[in-house]
């Protein structure tokens, strides 16, 4: 089986990575640049995490102008970091390009690190999203790419422990974009609520 696995340098997708390898899953890393505000930071982590742990080489594309005309907390720093970060399509986007790029390298399907869907804030993080999803997609490029979240049964804190175990550490899930972790936006806060319920 081979996968686009869509990765950030954050925990979720470098966990769901080294998962599907470790099963012996064919991966296809694929970089979203969406105009996030980290998508440097969150490049140069993915690149490093990689090749500390033996994933494939990462593929990016750059689609950045999405995000400098959909603005949100997460892609303009005019906006709240937190009480802004929906940015509206954006797991679609997603989805779209790793299935686009699975078309182009014969990959089975597209997997994506979403969570729980009891913990999800927007509503593009649910199974009813997936589904839809990759009804569309069959529609849209005309064959069955299938749309998985592999850790989708997983809390974040179900997440920190398996990583915690693997020894998976240095990833970055801030969408501030400074050296340490701003502490306020929604990705620092989920850690942060999970390492608290620990």
């Amino acid at each position: 089986m081979a996968l686009v696995t869509l990765v950030s340098g954050g925990l979720d997708s470098t966990l769901m990575s080294i998962l599907a390898q470790e099963e012996g899953i064919v991966l296809h890393p694929l970089f979203v640049d969406y105009g996030q505000l980290v998508a440097s930071k969150e490049l140069a982590t993915c690149q490093a995490l990689h090749d500390r742990y033996c994933l494939p080489k990462i593929t990016t594309m750059n689609i950045s102008g999405f995000g400098k005309i959909v603005k949100s907390g997460i892609t303009n720093s005019s906006f709240r970091i937190n009480e802004d970060a929906f940015l509206p399509g954006r797991n679609l986007l997603l989805i779209l390009c790793g299935s686009a790029h699975a078309y182009r390298v014969h990959a089975d399907g597209v997997a994506i690190g979403l969570l729980d869907p009891k913990e999800h804030l927007f509503p593009d993080q649910t199974s009813e999203f997936l589904s839809q999803c990759e009804a569309m997609i069959k529609t849209a490029i005309g064959t069955g790419i299938s749309i998985v979240a592999p850790l989708l049964g997983f809390t974040k804190k179900d997440v920190l422990r398996i990583a915690t175990e693997r020894g998976l550490k240095d990833t970055y899930s801030c969408h501030a974009g400074g050296d340490e972790p701003c502490g306020k936006c929604v990705a620092c806060l989920e850690i942060l609520n999970a390492k608290e319920r620990s």
